[in-house]
């Protein structure tokens, strides 16, 4: 690990840099076949009779353990390598760490969960998040690394020659990533609960340990060591498991491969389940729970009431009947649970309801998997309107987390940190390979687990469920809750009601692997969520002391004070992105695109017409960054539940052309472009240094600026 730590020195820089990587070679090839030994050695114990609760605790430990190692041995307070890791990450290590930053908990934990879900739908994730790379490489990173400053509040600075445009990068940054690392340490929670047997929320404080500790001591030299060595972890522990269902269901370890023939097969088992007369009976029970909810709702004041009434006279019956302590408690559970007012009521029986009706449909709900848009083009006028608006989102989806990944300041980071500007483009050659990897492999996942519940879960006696639908209920009921509701004693698959957060870490128990696959898996998903919050802390920590405080502030402040200011910032953040994401906002996916959303229109246009447009001024960019981010930040707050409801909005949901709040970047980033161009047009020009400089980073051959 000495490699960490051992700037390229003496002779030329190229032979120093290929000692370098040569270093870093051996240091990795060790850890990976230390990691895998220290696999088996566990199966072996397991085996012998190791419990599982201490299987998770060694899994838990074991890897924050190492990070924190990796931490402590590359603490630093010089600026250059705190920031930007001294530039000298070999592209191909770069691409590694960038996987990583990029895997964070809704790729790892979420994406499949999604596609299982969804279905077709799933895949505008895949296809945002992936095509997004390619804006990266083509608009952004190589130009980026040429301008050399350290962030892209930096940037921004820099280029539209001012703090105005500074301060706005810095708000949007920290909105964006902040919002971003809250769902990261959401995925903490959940993983370091399923590893530990803790609770959620002291399962988020304990993974929060291990967050900080890597990005606290030595910045991005530190988040960069330690996020190759999460990759290595989170990729081996995401395949392992899909090849062995693969191999499982069709004796062939491709996965990839064999992703066409097994959906065929799901397609004809949902078919089948869609007539079946034990699934019609649970879809009658939830028609029939949504109908006493709507009626309920008509006179709430005399249900409420009634409701009330029939409590208390139920527990007053098994009182005065000394019934058993477990029925008097849970009748008095079910008494405490009543709604204390109208408004309570009314909150509360309209998302029952909403819950009813999701589940009073064939399939639990999901969407049959092949089925590319809902609705029907050829159908009636209410079948083509839904399959338009389904069609429409799916666009605008893909076009947000394109865009969105762009524009990202927490990638966009890394490509600071290359030796030079060929390295940065090849980097981002080696983030789209890393990164292929899983999301190549994820539509598979989705389908082969699919394929394992429809055919051995579903029929199953109660009595003999596997054992790891009550360790995740457990873990969390709105994760995963099973309920005989038609009292048959056999499972059937609307009684499932499962997240698709929880989809991934339980696929190695789904598949009946030994349980050391699936604290593999848990390190793995924890690794992708502590790799992504490293890089998220820093952006904010670095947008607060070093575009803030340094540029802003005390541009005349030292190196020491700069870094020790980012050190207690990042602490700071952390404990207060911990404790709201303790409160559970929403879900991952959801926290994850907003942020997609908010990147995209803050960051998008500033960025590409401050590169590619010399034109582009400071009063254009700041106010095409304000009108982008505040379309887009209106949108959702007036369309989505959690936000509507943070922010008491109680006027009807208007969508606008039907498109979803998890789009709303759609209506901000065009909106952010016209600003710029209109405001930059009737307002002055930039310097003639800084136009020189546009035209020097797109044009390195001409001589309009020095190198």
């Amino acid at each position: 690990m000495a490699g960490f730590n051992s700037a390229p020195t003496g002779g030329s820089a190229a032979a120093a840099n290929r000692a370098f990587k040569a270093q870093l070679n051996k240091v990795y090839l060790w850890y990976t076949g230390g990691f895998l030994a220290f696999i088996i050695v566990l199966a072996i114990l397991e085996q012998m009779g190791l419990p599982r609760n201490w299987i998770g605790f060694i899994f838990l430990i074991a890897t924050v353990a190492l990070y924190a190692g990796i931490g402590i041995m590359s603490r630093t307070t010089d600026a250059a390598e705190y920031y930007v890791a001294g530039r000298r990450v070999p592209a191909v290590y770069n691409g590694m760490a960038t996987g990583a930053d990029w895997m964070s908990a809704a790729s790892f934990i979420g994406m499949a969960g999604t596609l299982y879900l969804t279905g077709y739908g799933g895949l505008a994730f895949i296809m945002g998040w992936t095509g997004g790379y390619c804006l990266v490489a083509l608009f952004l990173a190589p130009y980026l690394r040429k301008f050399g400053q350290f962030t892209i509040p930096d940037f921004l600075g820099a280029r539209y020659e001012g703090n105005l445009p500074r301060f706005l990068g810095i708000v949007a940054a920290i909105l964006c990533s902040f919002t971003y690392v809250v769902a990261q340490i959401y995925g903490v929670g959940i993983i370091t609960a399923r590893l530990s047997g803790l609770a959620f929320e002291v399962g988020i404080f304990v993974g929060l340990g291990g967050i900080l500790v890597c990005s606290f001591l030595g910045g991005m030299r530190a988040v960069t060591w330690t996020q190759v060595a999460q990759y290595i972890i989170l990729i081996i522990a995401y395949m392992v498991p899909v090849v062995w269902l693969s191999v499982k269901q069709t004796s062939i370890p491709v996965p990839q491969a064999i992703y066409g023939m097994q959906l065929q097969k799901v397609t004809e088992r949902e078919n089948q389940l869609k007539n079946d007369p034990k699934e019609q009976e649970v879809i009658a029970f939830f028609k029939a729970q949504s109908d006493s909810l709507a009626a309920k709702l008509k006179d709430i004041p005399t249900a409420l009431a009634a409701d009330r009434a029939a409590a208390e006279q139920k527990l007053a019956e098994l009182k005065s009947a000394t019934a058993p302590v477990a029925d008097v408690q849970a009748a008095e559970k079910a008494l405490a649970a009543i709604p204390k007012n109208e408004a309570d009521a009314k909150k509360a029986w309209t998302t029952a309801k909403a819950g009813a009706d999701a589940r009073a449909k064939p399939l639990a709900g999901m969407p049959p998997h092949a089925q590319v848009f809902a609705g029907d083009p050829n159908g009636d006028a209410a079948a083509q309107k839904t399959f338009n608006e389904s069609r429409r989102n799916f666009l605008a989806l893909v076009f947000c987390l394109m865009v969105g990944t762009a524009a990202l300041p927490h990638i966009l980071m890394r490509y600071y940190t290359t030796p030079s500007v060929k390295e940065a483009r090849e980097s981002v050659t080696w983030s789209l390979f890393f990164i292929f990897l899983l999301y190549f492999t994820a539509p598979a996942l989705a389908v082969l687990v699919k394929y394992e519940v429809f055919n051995t879960l579903v029929g199953t006696s109660f009595a003999q469920l596997p054992e790891w639908i009550a360790a995740w209920q457990k873990v969390d009921p709105t994760l995963l809750s099973v309920v005989d509701v038609n009292k048959d004693g056999l499972f059937q698959l609307g009684e499932m009601k499962i997240g698709g957060d929880i989809i991934v870490l339980a696929t190695p128990a789904i598949g009946g692997l030994p349980y050391v696959v699936s604290g593999m898996v848990a390190a793995g998903g924890l690794a992708a969520a502590l790799s992504t919050a490293d890089g998220l802390l820093l952006t904010i920590a670095n947008a607060l002391s070093h575009d803030l405080y340094y540029k802003m502030i005390d541009p005349n402040a030292p190196t020491a004070r700069r870094v020790t200011i980012s050190k207690a910032l990042l602490l700071v953040v952390a404990l207060a992105a911990a404790a709201v994401a303790a409160q559970k906002p929403a879900d991952i996916l959801f926290l994850v695109s907003a942020a997609f959303s908010f990147a995209a229109a803050a960051f998008f246009p500033a960025l590409v017409l401050g590169i590619f447009w010399k034109r582009a001024n400071k009063w254009g960019a700041s106010l095409g960054m304000i009108a982008g981010l505040g379309t887009t930040f209106y949108y959702m707050v007036t369309t989505q539940p959690w936000m509507r409801g943070i922010f008491g909005v109680t006027s009807p949901v208007e969508l606008w052309w039907g498109i979803q709040p998890i789009s709303a970047g759609l209506f901000g980033v065009p909106i952010g472009f016209a600003v710029i161009i209109i405001v930059s047009l009737f307002t002055g020009q930039p310097r003639k240094d800084t136009q020189d400089l546009v035209e020097h980073v797109r044009y390195p051959d001409l001589k309009t600026a020095k190198a």
